[in-house]
């Protein structure tokens, strides 16, 4: 990304990745730990961050890019639903909570982009969304043995997966893999609605976005090959898998079309009603064409790639 948009993404990610840990790290006293992020957001919104890096950077991006405090809030409410170790109903439940914990950062991440129109702020909380799903399809094994269960309580049930066996010795069966396949077709389909927005970024950033979707979409195709088997091992897409994934789609153009227009789903709706009465910013400059950062990105794939290999004919 150039270089602004890239600091305040670090900004973003700094803050947001230490009030997980902060989540994580707080055993038994997780509203505490809760009430004492909440508080540092107070400071950030009144321009007065804590004495910590993360907290003074989000208080600079929130300020530059106008930020509503409804997005980081989400996340933290997202965070206290993990905490609680939520169970969700049916699809529509789930995406309540993907939308928190990720299709709040998809919407920050737009407006540090310079993108506030109400239905680019929904696509990408669409994009957000289907990584989040793609991160529960991926780790259900994993997840599974820390106690916790993110797949639709309600399409275990058609399948006779019995949700308290799953958690108390997690093993994968052809049924459970039918769950996973359909959580990756509803993850496909925010992929689909997600990346049609990407036009609406400025023209230097959306070979990373539309990277980014690319990449988080190839975990999904890796776990289909594996059989939707996400219990044994965990999905990793090798880095020559990923440069073809890029190069499949260094022709195509994010188009604004009529997926792109759609209205946001209900589960992100707070979010972009929240940004709507925010005053519009002029979009960042075009720095370059799109397909000479993209031609640059499969450049760097190949790089990684090449020393990937003379790394491993070195310690062989």
């Amino acid at each position: 990304m150039p270089r602004r948009e890239r600091d305040a993404a670090v900004g973003l990610y700094a803050f947001c990745r230490a009030a997980d840990d902060a989540v994580d790290g707080a055993g038994g006293d997780v509203a505490a730990a809760l009430e004492r992020l909440r508080t540092r957001l107070d400071g950030i919104y009144a321009g007065t961050p804590a004495a910590l890096p993360c907290d003074r950077a989000f208080a600079d991006v929130v300020a530059r890019h106008e930020i509503p405090r409804t997005l980081p809030e989400s996340l933290l409410e997202g965070f206290a639903w993990d905490a609680a170790g939520l169970c969700y109903r049916d699809l529509a439940a789930l995406l309540a909570y993907a939308t928190r914990v990720a299709g709040s950062v998809g919407a920050m991440m737009a407006l540090l982009m310079g993108a506030r129109e109400p239905w680019a702020i929904a696509r990408a909380c669409d994009l957000g969304m289907a990584m989040q799903l793609t991160n529960i399809a991926r780790d259900v094994g994993e997840d599974a043995r820390n106690g916790r269960l993110y797949l639709p309580l309600d399409w275990l049930v058609e399948e006779d997966v019995d949700a308290h066996e799953l958690l108390a010795a997690p093993r994968f069966t052809p049924a459970l893999g039918r769950v996973v396949s359909r959580l990756l077709s509803a993850a496909d389909a925010l992929y689909q609605r997600g990346t049609s927005g990407i036009a609406a970024l400025p023209a230097s950033c959306r070979p990373a976005i539309h990277a980014a979707g690319v990449l988080y979409a190839e975990i999904g195709r890796e776990i289909e090959r594996r059989g939707y088997d996400s219990v044994s091992s965990r999905a990793v897409v090798p880095a020559t898998r990923k440069l073809k994934a890029l190069t499949r789609r260094v022709g195509e153009r994010a188009a604004a079309d009529a997926l792109a227009r759609t209205p946001a789903l209900a589960a992100s709706a707070h979010l972009v009603e929240a940004v709507t009465g925010a005053p519009p910013r002029p979009s960042a400059p075009d720095l370059g064409r799109i397909e000479a950062r993209v031609d640059w990105l499969v450049g760097l794939f190949h790089r990684l790639d090449a020393r990937q290999r003379h790394a491993q004919r070195q310690g062989a």
